[in-house]
């Protein structure tokens, strides 16, 4: 075979394995919904919440994808898990208010046995947020935005606090750390939807572990590369398209000081409807006193 045979194959055999790429982001990804499961040891948590199981979903983004009915397949799942507790850590919807009333019917079916708690992010606050709480409200899931909800066993309080979204400038992180003062002693969880959100939360000391979404874990990362993270590069690169507070903690477990954060990769997708290396995420925390 002469040289320009070879580069023609080579050439045919590249354009080939890119569209088996692209096909596989667009079409099997983006579907794919990983079930990832976390031990966690939280210093402050008493034995009567030894075993405590949370379940996190976040960033449903609802639109002409990810509808109703596709939502309903991922609560199925959550309930599959046998959670005690549901945290869903914001952006329920994409671009537009007409998908808001899709959500009451699939989040009303999550069988938790302490219920499902909830904060808004910033798509959230770009479409209605008003309008969003409602709906949490009709399907039982309790927003603690900027509040915190104490649950009770056998004397032991474990406490479940939210702040608003912080890139839309909701965020009221002084009012939960006062309802915490005058609260009684106990591990402290804190659902917020930016996840560099972070290193302010992990400083005050209050916190034992933060759940957020948020960064989709990137959406794309390339294979076999040590590349940041796509949609987190772009944030740092300062494209006005992208949203900020994603890059330093963009997926997964990290300690942050005394605290752990934890980055949940989203369900839904933005920008194109693609994802590679960075499958859609349920997490599932199983967590353990000392």
């Amino acid at each position: 075979m002469n040289r320009r045979g070879t580069y023609g194959r080579i050439l045919l055999e590249a354009a080939a394995g890119g569209a088996g790429v692209l096909a596989y982001a667009r079409y099997v990804e983006p579907y794919w919904v990983a079930v990832e499961r976390v031990t966690l040891t939280l210093p402050r948590l008493t034995p009567p919440f030894d075993g405590y199981r949370v379940v996190q979903i976040s960033d449903f983004h609802l639109d002409g994808w990810m509808t109703p009915e596709r939502l309903q397949r991922v609560v199925d799942l959550v309930n599959e898990q046998e959670p005690d507790l549901v945290a869903i850590t914001g952006d329920f919807v994409a671009v537009s208010t007409d998908y808001i009333s899709g959500l009451p019917g699939p989040l009303g079916k999550l069988e938790a046995t302490d219920g499902a708690v909830a904060v808004l992010g910033n798509h959230d606050h770009m479409n209605d947020a008003d309008a969003v709480r409602r709906a949490l409200s009709s399907a039982g899931v309790v927003d603690v935005s900027n509040g915190v909800r104490t649950l009770h066993r056998d004397g032991a309080a474990l406490h479940l606090c939210g702040v608003d979204s912080v890139m839309e400038g909701y965020d009221r992180l002084d009012e939960v750390l006062e309802a915490l003062d005058g609260a009684e002693p106990g591990c402290a969880i804190l659902l917020a939807h930016e996840p560099d959100f972070a290193d302010e939360t992990a400083a005050t000391g209050r916190f034992d572990l933060q759940l957020s979404g948020h960064s989709h874990g990137g959406q794309v990362r390339i294979p076999f590369l040590k590349t940041p993270y796509v949609v987190p590069l772009l944030s740092r690169l300062g494209y006005s398209f992208v949203p900020p507070l994603i890059y330093e903690y963009p997926s997964g477990l990290y300690e942050v000081g005394e605290m752990y954060q934890y980055t949940n990769r989203g369900l839904g997708v933005i920008y194109a409807r693609f994802r590679l290396n960075c499958r859609p995420e349920i997490t599932v925390f199983t967590l353990r006193s000392p």
